[in-house]
């Protein structure tokens, strides 16, 4: 069993990332009960309740929405990202939760991947920074799984599978 953490960098109820995602979680419940595949996406769910990073903070004890966050990375097999961009860059919420990551070495060779859903022409400036810092973290970057997916793609679960095999 391949289990995948699916990060929204959306705190918007109903956004067209967390959409992405709850479409992912769905598709890969279909892979899962295919002859030879097995995967499960599991949802993290708490990118507001994440205090500011503060480098004070970053050590034992972790504030506990912190803990929660490194333990639910750490029991990842991979992880799936889908961010909106803010002002050309992450949102402040989602770049706070990857600062969360650099202290730990959860995410340090875990294969990792984003599908952007913003519309032709927008999003580079979050897909840019989400590299730069995934990078830093030592996240294993699967280039194959770092798409641009539309929400109306007509072939759409077809490249959601694509993403998920890839990060297996």
């Amino acid at each position: 069993m391949v289990q995948v953490l699916l990060l929204c960098g959306s705190v918007r109820k109903g956004s067209s990332n967390e959409a992405m995602l709850r479409l992912v979680q769905e598709v890969a419940g279909q892979v899962a009960g295919e002859a030879g595949s097995a995967n499960s996406a599991v949802f993290y769910e708490g990118l507001g309740e994440l205090p500011h990073f503060n480098p004070d903070l970053d050590a034992d004890p972790l504030p506990e929405a912190v803990t929660e966050l490194r333990s639910a990375i750490a029991d990842a097999d991979a992880v799936l990202v889908c961010t909106p961009e803010y002002a050309g860059t992450l949102p402040g919420s989602f770049k706070n939760l990857l600062d969360w990551t650099v202290g730990g070495t959860e995410i340090c060779d875990k294969p990792t991947g984003w599908i952007n859903a913003a519309n032709p022409g927008r999003g580079e400036g979050a897909v840019v920074t989400l590299r730069l810092v995934l990078e830093y973290t030592g996240a294993a970057i699967v280039e194959d799984a770092c798409v641009r997916i539309a929400i109306g793609d007509a072939d759409i679960r077809e490249r959601i599978r694509a993403v998920l095999t890839a990060l297996r």
